[in-house]
C-alpha cells in the first residue's frame, strides 16, 4: 500500500506523525529517510505525543536509541546517521529492541542495512520550497494496516 501527501510546515508535520503514533499504537516498525532537515524527528515528536508525552524530542543521534516507555507499548527512536559500520547495531544489542509491541522508528535506516530486521513502512521524507512532500509505502499486512488508518 503507497501513501502520499504534501505536509506545509512543522505544525502538519507533527500533526502528521500524531496521527501516525495512534495508527501504529500495537507496534510497528517504521523507516523514516529524507536529507539533513527534512523533517525525520520532527515527525517522531508527533508520534510521542500520540502516546501522551510531552517533552523535548532530539535526535539520538550519538546515543543511536532513545527509549520512551508507556503503559502497553516502548517507543525507540533511533537515529543512524553516525552509525561507522551496521555491525555496531549487534554490540548494543539492536534484535532485543525489536518486540512485537514495540514501535520503532528508525531514522536512516540504509545505515544498519544488513543488520535492521524489515520494516513494516517506509517513509520518505523530501523537502520542497512550500514544505514537504511524504511518500509511505508498506511491505507488511501490519504496514498496509497502518496505512490503511491513515487514509481514512
Amino acid at each position: 500500500m503507497q501513501l502520499s501527501t504534501q505536509l506545509d510546515n512543522e505544525e502538519s508535520t507533527v500533526a502528521f506523525g500524531k496521527r501516525l503514533g495512534l495508527a501504529a499504537q500495537q507496534g510497528c516498525v517504521i523507516y523514516l529517510d529524507g536529507q539533513l532537515g527534512a523533517g525525520k524527528t520532527t515527525m517522531c515528536r508527533g508520534v510521542l505525543q500520540a502516546f501522551g508525552y510531552s517533552g523535548a524530542v532530539k535526535s539520538p543521534t550519538y546515543t543511536l536509541v532513545e527509549p520512551y516507555e508507556f503503559n502497553a507499548t516502548t517507543v525507540y527512536h533511533f537515529d543512524l546517521y553516525r552509525l561507522g559500520e551496521p555491525e555496531e547495531l549487534e554490540f548494543m544489542g539492536i534484535r532485543d529492541y525489536f518486540q512485537p509491541n514495540s514501535l520503532c522508528l528508525v531514522e536512516w535506516p540504509s545505515r544498519g542495512e544488513g543488520v535492521l530486521p524489515p520494516s513494516d513502512i517506509q517513509i520518505q521524507l523530501a523537502a520542497v520550497a512550500n514544505g514537504r512532500i511524504l511518500s509511505a509505502n508498506s511491505s507488511t499486512q501490519r504496514g498496509d494496516h497502518v496505512l490503511s488508518l491513515l487514509k481514512e
